[in-house]
């Protein structure tokens, strides 16, 4: 029988459609000559919210830079009820490594054999499960509170793999040798929901942040984890490297063409639409645009620099940290410190009320970062424009703020008073006042406060 052009041509669209849709979680001809870094040592940070994976950190690689950056683990809600989250991995294919991101789907699938800790030991997912709606942490390898997160249960996780070590990528010189499992290329099959958008915002933070760079830690990021999407100033440091680490002199030698399609890992291999796009990614580079003096005609002896005019002021173009707009961007509040008066009774009182004001600050926070992430969500929902979530932000840094100065004035009330200094300490007897420093009839002036 014959099938005609036409039946054929659809047919060959259809296969295509299939092909393309199952690598679109995968990065396509883009290969480093080098591996990642080993994972760094770093603590998980505790769980926000109930419906929050945990999504493990991992090594990107920045082709503008030619290095690795580390995109911090962290806390990332569900894009949808009974969802997992299947990590990214970087894998040797012959000609180098290339990176397969990671996707959302109803089961874990193949991440490489990586171990990343924290429920992700090599395969499958031991962290927590959904049950009737409901996501449940499994205490033993994830940070919860009871006080936040009510759905939990405890199952020790014993790690049979042979070998331990902290290797980042599959296959090549010294990666893993792990391959799919039956129930992985079950999971490859499932419906898959790309990484969400504030995945992608903790993507553009971390290559954002020169400090990220392997060639500037050395394998150890100072920000290993965050407790949600970019909030770095509440970061977990990496207590030390994997292992290791240092740079080829060639670390920039790549295969193919990187910026062909303007991938990066972090958006599950899609274009970038931003890609060439943003000066502070992707800077001149001086030995290929050398400035030629005939487009020039301004003469410096014509027109010397004034250093007093032109100069640049370091107090005032030193970037400062931006105002925190959710409650997770403020550093975390120390607890004050404990009285320490003569009247043990009176410390203990004092120090309840401390505690009490604490716990009570602890959990305005949460409350108003969940309202804040409803809000969100609504936006999202409604597709609201640009000036609306402009509009959003503001009143969330208004509410951070005024938060802010409302525990700031209750910490300084419950702060123990100075040592009174009006008599003298108990036990020692007063030594009468020299009548040489003062005439008679005439009090001596008073003295100054000592120094603390």
């Amino acid at each position: 029988m014959r099938i005609p052009a036409s039946i054929r041509l659809i047919l060959f669209a259809l296969v295509m459609v299939v092909l393309i849709g199952g690598a679109s979680f995968a990065q396509i001809g883009i290969a480093v000559s080098f591996g990642p870094p080993a994972l760094p040592v770093y603590e998980q940070p505790l769980c926000p919210a109930e419906g929050y994976i945990w999504v493990p950190g991992y090594w990107a690689y920045d082709y503008d830079y030619g290095d690795y950056y580390w995109v911090p683990g962290t806390w990332v809600e569900a894009p949808e009820v009974g969802y997992l989250w299947t990590p990214g991995y970087w894998a040797w294919n012959g000609d180098g490594y290339i990176f397969h991101d990671g996707y959302w789907g109803p089961h874990v699938g193949f991440y490489g054999g990586i171990v990343y800790g924290y429920g992700y030991f090599g395969e499958g997912y031991e962290g927590g499960r959904w049950d009737n709606g409901r996501f449940y942490y499994n205490q033993s390898v994830n940070n919860v509170n009871v006080t936040n997160v009510r759905y939990v249960y405890n199952t020790t996780v014993v790690n049979n793999t042979t070998t331990v070590n902290r290797v980042s990528y599959n296959g090549g010189n010294g990666g893993t040798t792990a391959h799919p499992r039956s129930q992985d290329e079950i999971a490859a099959r499932d419906r898959h929901i790309a990484p969400v958008a504030a995945q992608a915002q903790q993507v553009q933070a971390a290559r954002s942040h020169p400090d990220l760079r392997a060639s500037v830690n050395r394998g150890r990021p100072p920000v290993a984890a965050t407790p949600r999407p970019a909030a770095f100033q509440a970061a977990v440091p990496a207590r030390e490297a994997g292992a290791p680490y240092n740079p080829p002199p060639n670390r920039g030698a790549a295969h193919g063409n990187p910026n062909a399609a303007g991938a990066q890992p972090g958006n599950a291999g899609r274009p970038n639409p931003n890609a060439g796009a943003r000066p502070e990614n992707n800077p001149p580079r001086p030995e290929n645009n050398p400035p030629r003096p005939e487009n020039n005609p301004r003469r410096p002896e014509n027109n010397p620099p004034r250093p007093e005019n032109n100069a640049p002021r370091p107090e005032n173009n030193a970037p400062r940290p931006p105002a925190p707009v959710h409650p997770n961007d403020v550093p975390p509040h120390q607890r004050p410190t404990p009285p320490n008066t003569s009247n043990p009774q009176q410390d203990q009182r004092q120090q309840q009320q401390q505690e009490k004001i604490y716990n009570q600050q602890q959990q305005e926070h949460q409350r108003l970062q969940q309202q804040q992430d409803q809000e969100h969500q609504r936006l999202q929902q409604q597709n609201a424009d640009r000036a609306r979530q402009q509009q959003m932000e503001q009143q969330h840094q208004q509410q951070t703020q005024q938060m802010e100065q409302r525990h700031a004035q209750q910490q300084e009330r419950t702060q123990p008073p100075p040592p009174s200094h009006a008599g003298p300490p108990q036990g020692r007897r007063e030594e009468p006042p020299s009548h040489e420093a003062s005439p008679p009839n005439h009090k001596a002036p008073p003295q100054p406060p000592p120094q603390q």
